[in-house]
């Protein structure tokens, strides 16, 4: 076996494979044989054919065969041999002559390669990189206490329309009649037509131009209980006749609802319930602030680092990988944002390296964990039992695209916490406000 190198740049290079009869004799043989044991031919007892019968039935599959082997394990044996680090997998290259498989007896095959750059950074106290600290401001806490209290709210009767209320209302329109159905005042975008409700009291009529009111055709096709294909003959004038005013009522403030929010007897106390919506405040903040550190850490070492890659290589590769799931188009429009994740997961796996970092099992336990937690907290179930986390997620952790995302999660958490601790960190206050509109 011949293999040619010819460097095209620091990155690309090319290796030119010239096999030979030799080369992959042996492996033809090997895979007729195979054939000739599987093949079930008329005349013949079951892999007793003649082999010349077997060359001509599979001679041209078994050599295709046995060249590809030979291939793939002298490309692989070239790249390990010369400690290689390549990006992606050697691709044919379009360089590549047409094969003549039914004629040729030595083959040369062109492939396409590309070197990962290699990296090599040290981090130090010179390093320079701003840490938000979000403050917690009482609008804030008062806003998310009021949320917190509407989330096991009710809609309660009240004696006139205001702004947000909910309405249950008759229409008519000469002999056809349509009762009680339900009218949401968020629902109408037009503010002259929703002051036509505002203050109304059970009992009082008035007319209402429905098509106006109710631009979207669901809504409209909702209120009228009628089909959709139905509204284009509907007359849009109605008499709306109000019969019930119903008005959200936050919950009440006691101990059966801080049982349903934080678990039993964890909080007793108006003091405890503002002390906890601070706390988690400040935990969600802490998350949105880590956040913006990860984009502002990765941007300093991308600047720091200043990786280039082999583009044009990488989109071929893309592609050929995706097996035309994608485009070329596709690929070019979302390029800048797969080179912006590529290049932090090379920096990543620097940092995790050069640290001599690892992501063991109970590292992957406790993400699941953390997931785990999140989600059950959405469904108001905040006091679930150490085993039931454990098992619920053991249960996300079998999901393998799921553990693949959460040990990259718990490999970028790792590699930001050295971060943290190798530069200087220009702590800042900043209000929520503030860092949302760095994001934006």
């Amino acid at each position: 076996m011949e293999i040619r190198k010819q460097q095209a740049d620091d990155l690309n290079f090319t290796l030119t494979l010239h096999v030979a009869k030799e080369d992959y004799a042996e492996k033809k043989t090997k895979a007729l044989k195979d054939y000739r044991r599987k093949t079930d031919i008329k005349g013949f007892r079951k892999g007793m054919a003649p082999m010349s019968l077997i060359e001509k039935m599979h001679g041209g599959a078994a050599l295709a065969d046995a060249v590809n082997t030979v291939i793939s394990e002298s490309l692989n044996n070239y790249i390990t041999e010369n400690k290689l680090n390549i990006l992606g997998e050697p691709l044919p290259s379009e360089a590549q002559k047409p094969i003549d498989w039914d004629n040729q007896e030595d083959f040369e095959f062109v492939f396409d390669l590309a070197l990962a750059p290699a990296i090599d950074f040290t981090l130090s106290k010179d390093d320079r990189i701003v840490s938000y600290n979000v403050t917690v401001s009482e609008e804030a806490k008062k806003s998310y206490k009021s949320n917190m209290l509407k989330q096991f709210g009710k809609l309660e009767n009240t004696d006139a329309v205001k702004e947000d209320d909910f309405i249950i209302a008759d229409l008519q329109q000469g002999e056809t009649k349509v009762e009680g159905t339900y009218i949401t005042l968020r629902s109408i975008e037009d503010k002259t037509i929703k002051k036509k409700f505002i203050g109304k009291k059970p009992g009082e009529t008035f007319m209402l131009n429905v098509n106006k009111a109710f631009v979207n055709e669901t809504d409209r096709a909702a209120l009228l209980k009628v089909k959709k294909e139905e509204l284009a003959g509907i007359d849009p004038d109605w008499e709306v006749t109000i019969k019930e005013v119903k008005t959200f009522v936050e919950a009440e403030q006691n101990q059966d609802l801080y049982d349903r929010l934080f678990g039993k007897d964890v909080v007793k106390s108006e003091a405890e319930f503002d002390a906890k919506i601070e706390e988690r405040l400040t935990s969600e903040y802490g998350q949105e602030s880590d956040y913006r550190f990860m984009l502002d850490a990765r941007q300093y070492l991308f600047d720091k680092t200043n990786i280039v890659l082999p583009e044009a290589f990488l989109k071929r590769w893309l592609y050929t990988i995706n097996e035309g799931k994608f485009s070329m188009e596709d690929i070019e429009k979302d390029f800048a944002l797969f080179l912006k994740d590529f290049r932090w997961q090379m920096i990543r796996q620097f940092i995790m390296q050069q640290q001599k970092l690892t992501v063991k099992k109970e590292d992957l336990q406790e993400e699941a964990k953390k997931i785990a937690r999140y989600q059950f907290a959405m469904y108001g179930l905040n006091d679930v039992p150490e085993e039931q986390l454990n098992t619920y997620a053991e249960s996300i952790l079998s999901n393998e695209k799921e553990r693949r995302r959460i040990y990259e999660k718990a490999e970028e958490d790792m590699a930001l916490d050295y971060v943290k601790s190798a530069v200087t960190l220009e702590s800042k206050d900043i209000t929520i406000e503030e860092l949302r509109k760095l994001a934006d």
